[in-house]
């Protein structure tokens, strides 16, 4: 989206020096912003498909009162991307920090990764995320911009050359830099870089889990928040370089290649290199819309299990205590797979789909899970079978998992207002976005509640907050709101219009799909 115009910004003194030279940010409404500054250098030319470089110094003052572009994505794909106007670059790798006017020091920070299935969004989707949390929790925010779509998350390693080499995981990669520069810079910002939070939802709560799993990561995050992450989309070599295949031959049949052989490995690189990065992100598009058919229950716009930079699986990982050593809130919303329909539907929601997954499990498992399912294939068992298959269930994984090395807190969002209730979404993938960032404002959030509901949501979202916020400043949850979740008990806080704590909800569908599929 645009960034509206912000007539009342203020400039003052706030000259700060970070890594590469001094930038200048601007103060709006009692709060300092500084925007678009970079964290790596520019990704393009010979740094296509590389792994981030160090900051290209620059001379003189840097104005950071905007946001920089924002990675590459499809304007009109299966999922929503940015507006027209909106100025996208390959050069992309940005990052914001909000903070209070007061001169504290040493304060918390908080740093947000955005999602949109690593295809589409970025730190400027919404210009005032993270006002509320400052102003409330008087913590130091920080959101950053990674490489999406084929740019950032497809694996072509397969055709690198010592010529034209190409790296592997390269969003993953940016996020870790970001990360490093949040400890190598908050400092002077006011923020605490040993007392930082890391947290994200859906494709960023992929990430915060996978960065958890990622041992240039470690150290450099005390604790992390998990929302409606999809954990197990993480995909061994094997898996990715089919993608990279199926890519190479969209994108050749898309561009003028002079007539060389689509599925030739020699020329892929070289193809890689020349294309417009529109037609990159475009092939992406079409191989996005693809994959669920060709290879269902998968998400092609994922971390690949490099054996290097990402050695394993990250739920192998919590399973043996090798993932961060930190302290974890996680947790899914009520009905995570109603939002994918039409182009949204990347998940294992159709008949063909669904059979595709049951046929490689047991028939006593199918049946149980189906159990649990009553209807499917009908469209709303078919959704919420498929958004437990991607986030619920492998959420639980890590929950239990992780519990068994560092204190563990698990929620489920379920409050939703009343038209949402009613056009059949109910709490669905994303909502609890409006609470923790205090959303309901803006045009669509009031929307949601033209037909009621309104103040209930707002006292769930600020409660939301709270925990946060007092997770984000000591690590500190308030147990006897919300205890700890272990395997044997699996208290669960369900945030609702009175929120209430749960002992295992679904436990009859957990154990079904410990069942269904053994391997997680």
């Amino acid at each position: 989206m645009t960034t509206p115009p912000e007539t009342d910004a203020v400039r003052g003194t706030l000259e700060v020096g970070v890594t590469g030279g001094m930038v200048r940010g601007v103060e709006r409404r009692g709060l300092r912003h500084w925007r678009g500054i970079p964290f790596a250098a520019p990704p393009v030319g010979a740094l296509r498909f590389r792994a981030p470089r160090p900051v290209v110094p620059w001379s003189g003052m840097r104005e950071a009162a905007q946001f920089g572009p924002v990675s590459m994505q499809s304007r009109n794909g299966n999922f929503i991307g940015v507006s027209r106007t909106t100025p996208m670059s390959e050069d992309c790798l940005t990052i914001n920090v909000i903070r209070a006017a007061s001169g504290a020091s040493a304060l918390p920070v908080m740093v947000f990764v955005h999602g949109g299935a690593y295809s589409v969004g970025s730190s400027a989707e919404h210009p005032r995320n993270g006002e509320t949390l400052v102003r409330e929790g008087d913590v130091v925010y920080v959101s950053f911009n990674y490489r999406l779509g084929a740019l950032g998350y497809l694996d072509f390693t397969r055709f690198s050359t010592p010529e034209r080499p190409l790296e592997s995981n390269l969003g993953l990669r940016d996020q870790v830099q970001a990360l490093e520069w949040v400890r190598d810079n908050i400092a002077a910002f006011g923020g605490d870089p040993s007392n930082v939070t890391l947290f994200g939802e859906s494709a960023g709560g992929n990430a915060v889990t996978t960065l958890m799993a990622t041992p240039a990561a470690h150290g450099l995050f005390a604790r992390a928040i998990a929302q409606s992450p999809p954990p197990n989309a993480i995909y061994l070599p094997e898996m990715t370089s089919v993608w990279a295949g199926e890519y190479i031959e969209i994108l050749t049949e898309a561009i003028d290649t002079d007539g060389v052989e689509s599925t030739s490995d020699d020329i892929a690189g070289q193809v890689l290199a020349d294309a417009d990065a529109g037609e990159l992100v475009e092939a992406a598009v079409t191989l996005t819309l693809r994959t669920p058919d060709a290879h269902p229950g998968t998400i092609v716009l994922s971390p690949v299990i490099d054996g290097d930079f990402l050695p394993e699986r990250p739920l192998d990982a919590f399973k043996e205590g090798r993932a961060a050593a930190v302290p974890l809130i996680i947790g899914t919303n009520d009905r995570e797979g109603s939002l994918f329909t039409g182009r949204l539907d990347i998940l294992a929601t159709t008949p063909k789909r669904i059979r595709a997954i049951f046929a490689s499990t047991k028939k006593k498992a199918r049946k149980a899970i189906k159990a649990e399912y009553p209807g499917l294939p009908e469209k709303r068992p078919a959704a919420d079978f498929g958004g437990d298959y991607a986030f619920w269930y492998p959420t639980v994984k890590v929950a239990e998992r992780h519990a068994r090395y560092q204190p563990v807190h698990f929620y489920r969002f379920d409050i939703a207002p009343r038209l949402v209730r009613l056009a059949g979404f109910d709490a669905t993938h994303g909502l609890e976005l409006f609470a923790v960032f205090d959303r309901m404002n803006g045009w669509f959030g009031r929307t949601m509640t033209a037909l009621g509901g309104r103040r209930a949501f707002l006292a769930a979202g600020k409660r939301m907050r709270a925990h946060w916020l007092a997770f984000a400043r000591d690590g500190s949850v308030d147990e006897a709101a919300w205890p700890r979740y272990d395997e044997r008990r699996r208290l669960t806080l369900v945030i609702d219009q009175a929120d209430r704590v749960e002992a295992d909800p679904r436990g009859s569908r957990r154990r079904a799909w410990q069942a269904f599929v053994p391997h997680v």
